[in-house]
């Protein structure tokens, strides 16, 4: 069983856990790749003392808060190698989920983007019991856009937000996706009917 009761979503590749203080400087490396940084901060790296004082504090924060919900590092099953990160961060009032990742440039290329995502979309909905699950990127970062869609979401709408400081692609705006529980039901519903139909 899984930390608060709840089973942390794990894959054919992939184990996920809590996020610990001892995970700085490997998060701190993987924001340090411009590859990986690109559609967020125009390659420029993560300072340590952001990641160590600010944002992971404030995660480990988010799971007493919201139970099942958070981001959490992955690793590889076999090697237990910290891969990167997979988050459902939580709403205000936790009925609702941002589905997010962010991967070490090495593991690109290989699915595992959507096999996370997928996994943890299936959580959210069978698990946790959120009524939606959300994702944003940038209009320009096809990429994401595709592992939003395979993993269940459909595009919802481009928006622009006022940027102090924008970075390239940012004129094309931002996109939405976004799958509802009653919607992730719905296919449910089907998939056994499809089965029987064969």
């Amino acid at each position: 069983m899984g930390v608060d009761g709840i089973d942390l979503p794990s894959t054919e590749r992939l184990r996920l856990r809590r996020l610990t203080m001892a995970d700085v400087d490997a998060l701190v490396e993987l924001d340090s790749d411009p590859e990986v940084m690109r559609f967020l901060t125009a390659g420029v790296a993560t300072p340590l003392a952001t990641v160590r004082d600010e944002q992971l504090p404030k995660l480990l924060a988010q799971y007493d808060r919201h139970p099942g919900l958070g981001r959490w590092a992955a690793l590889d099953r076999e090697t237990g190698a910290f891969l990167g990160w997979f988050a459902l961060d939580p709403s205000a009032d936790g009925t609702e989920a941002e589905l997010g990742y962010r991967l070490r440039r090495s593991t690109w290329g290989r699915g595992l983007a959507t096999e996370g995502c997928r996994a943890l979309v299936r959580y959210a909905f069978d698990t946790v019991g959120v009524r939606r699950v959300w994702a944003e990127t940038m209009a320009v970062n096809e990429r994401s856009r595709r592992v939003m869609t395979k993993a269940g979401l459909r595009y919802v709408r481009t928006f622009h937000l006022q940027w102090d400081d924008p970075i390239p692609g940012t004129e094309h705006g931002e996109v939405e996706y976004e799958l509802r529980a009653e919607e992730w039901a719905g296919a449910a519903q089907e998939r056994p009917a499809a089965r029987r139909a064969r």
